[in-house]
């Protein structure tokens, strides 16, 4: 291939990857996609706390919903609540700081 066709290649990638990044700044602007956040100031209702694997297939998740945690088995087989209101753990003090 000549130095021509890459240049071709690479102008109409740049062409493309800006289209696709003008679309999504205008959707954002016009109010077409939805905010991850709760808009008000409100604090977030719903948290993953932490997350492990059981096995290649499954892993326990705890979830946090206004200040109750709940247990939850994910898997391919479907999801099972292993324990519900569970209540948050206390927070320990970090490591130099003051009581």
């Amino acid at each position: 291939m000549e130095f021509e066709s890459y240049f071709r290649f690479a102008l109409a990638l740049i062409l493309v990857l800006g289209l696709i990044g003008l679309t999504a700044w205008g959707a954002r602007r016009l109010g077409l996609v939805h905010p991850i956040t709760p808009r008000g100031g409100r604090e977030r209702r719903l948290g993953i706390i932490e997350t492990t694997p059981v096995d290649a297939k499954r892993r326990l998740v705890l979830v946090r919903r206004d200040d109750v945690e709940h247990l939850v088995l994910l898997g391919p087989g479907g999801d099972t609540v292993i324990e519900n209101h569970i209540p948050p753990a206390p927070k320990l003090a970090k490591v130099g700081e003051a009581s």
